[in-house]
């Protein structure tokens, strides 16, 4: 069948479409809510998203093909959606991961966390709010990968640790430290920082994206356990700037 060069141009523009559209995998035990979040996010948000109602299903659909988000329920059949966002993990360790969840407590909220969750939403929400977490996530992703030195920079001497952000890892000597995400986006500000504030305001901005007290007691979580993994050099500190924030002492 021969196109004409309108018909020509209608499929161009929709191929370079596609290829535009973000592929979001949600996993949502309830079919009527995570029907609703596909057609939603479908039609306001233009994502190509695909659904499945159990853990293993997910896992199944993570394995099979590329995502560029992930959206998570927690209580699921089969497989609950942390030990699902653990499997991702080991896959792909920056894939971006929000947990959607009706568990409220702090704690819960520091697994998603310290599993290498990057975002946390409470059920019930309103719809329009996911969106917007999204739209945030992928902006945050998009300045990620910009051009300017210190958005690229992820090598990084820390007295006699070495931290590499693109594989989350610190070394020193023999010695290998796996961090989760969270920890390797927190050390990683302290660094670009070293030897000046960073404002808690900012890491928790920049981070969590929002700085409310809940966040601001995950991120003291995160940060105990970076001090515990530099303790080994005595030149290394990260110290507490009263009302102000954090700062990464290397002498």
């Amino acid at each position: 069948m021969m196109l004409n060069q309108n018909q020509t141009f209608s499929v161009s523009a929709y191929m370079t479409k596609q290829k535009k559209m973000k592929k979001i995998l949600l996993v949502e035990d309830d079919p009527n809510l995570g029907l609703l979040l596909q057609d939603y996010l479908q039609l306001k948000g233009k994502f190509d998203v695909v659904l499945c109602t159990d853990g293993e299903e997910g896992l199944r659909a993570f394995n099979k093909q590329n995502f560029d988000l992930c959206i998570l329920d927690v209580m699921m059949p089969k497989k609950d959606g942390f030990t699902l966002g653990k499997d991702i993990r080991k896959i792909n360790a920056h894939v971006p991961m929000i947990f959607a969840t009706a568990k409220t407590m702090l704690e819960d909220k520091s697994a998603a966390y310290d599993l290498g969750g990057d975002d946390y939403i409470t059920k019930p929400f309103r719809i329009e709010e996911l969106l917007l977490r999204i739209n945030a996530m992928f902006k945050r992703v998009a300045n990620k990968s910009g051009q300017n030195d210190e958005a690229t920079e992820s090598q990084f001497s820390i007295g006699k640790y070495n931290f590499d952000y693109t594989t989350q890892i610190i070394t020193r000597e023999d010695q290998i430290q796996k961090l989760s995400t969270k920890e390797a986006e927190l050390l990683r500000l302290l660094c670009l920082k070293k030897n000046t504030v960073l404002t808690r305001e900012e890491a928790l901005l920049t981070i969590w994206h929002d700085d409310n007290y809940f966040n601001g007691r995950s991120m003291d979580v995160f940060l105990s356990k970076l001090r515990k993994y530099l303790r080994e050099d005595p030149a290394v500190e990260i110290i507490n700037v009263h009302g102000k924030g954090y700062k990464l002492l290397v002498s």
